[in-house]
């Protein structure tokens, strides 16, 4: 790789025009100032400044301390380099390929330091297959914390729904998508899960990005762990035998 300072000086001076593109694609997936995932962009930033300041072979970034969920961080630190991309104009194919293998190798380190294990928790073939399978139907599924109405997690299907990636879901309050007055009835499900009651039916919708309204037919299962109840989402077009709610 050969040193491109300009590229350098071009991220640090605009950075808080990166940052405010990067609110605009994210939303309400955008992390907190806060949170975990915020800190590993700032080591990134740093890593891809340093790196193309002096060029050379690439040198394992710094990685002490960090605690992020590997999912949200992805989500994170890809929108961070489409903004980039986006904003450099004439040197963005530039950019964009220069930046792309620093993101690659910032990502692989992650992925096997010891604290990026310690947030993926020891793999289970199991949960994988389940997981898997979940990924290949056709209905949006969302696992959601149902105390605090957080995406927990989501196939494919459910990013598709409500025009999002499936990985910028994460971490992003339901009800964000839902037109406000359907909140009361979607805290009811939520109570409802907390309570431990039968699975539940219920007619409802989604709002997208661009504002559509979907309606949705919802099939809602509690699932204890450990930490916190889940509430198990499945979301499908409507059918008659659904019940309003």
């Amino acid at each position: 790789m050969q040193a491109v300072p300009e590229l350098a000086t071009f991220l640090i001076q605009q950075r808080a025009r990166i940052e405010a593109v990067m609110g605009e694609r994210m939303g309400p997936a955008s992390p907190a100032p806060s949170a975990p995932e915020r800190e590993v962009l700032r080591r990134f930033r740093a890593y891809a400044a340093s790196t193309l300041r002096r060029g050379g072979k690439l040198s394992a970034p710094a990685l002490d301390g960090l605690r992020a969920s590997e999912e949200r961080v992805t989500a994170l630190l890809e929108c961070w380099l489409e903004s980039a991309t986006q904003l450099a104009g004439n040197r963005a194919v530039e950019l964009n390929e220069a930046l792309t293998p620093l993101l690659q190798t910032f990502q692989n380190a992650l992925r096997n330091s010891g604290a990026g294990r310690s947030q993926r928790g020891r793999p289970r073939a199991a949960k994988r297959a389940v997981m898997a399978a979940i990924d290949r139907i056709a209905d949006a599924f969302l696992a959601v914390d149902a105390n605090t109405a957080r995406i927990a997690d989501a196939n494919p299907a459910a990013g598709a729904l409500l025009d999002r990636k499936r990985d910028a879901l994460l971490g992003t309050d339901l009800l964000s998508f839902v037109p406000r007055e359907h909140h009361a009835g979607w805290w009811v499900e939520l109570d409802a899960v907390c309570e431990g009651t039968e699975p539940r039916r219920f007619r409802s919708e989604f709002r997208d990005d661009r504002d559509v309204r979907i309606e949705v037919d919802c099939s809602i299962n509690g699932f204890k762990t450990p930490h916190r109840p889940l509430a198990l989402v499945v979301a499908r077009p409507p059918t008659p035998s659904a019940k309003p709610e």
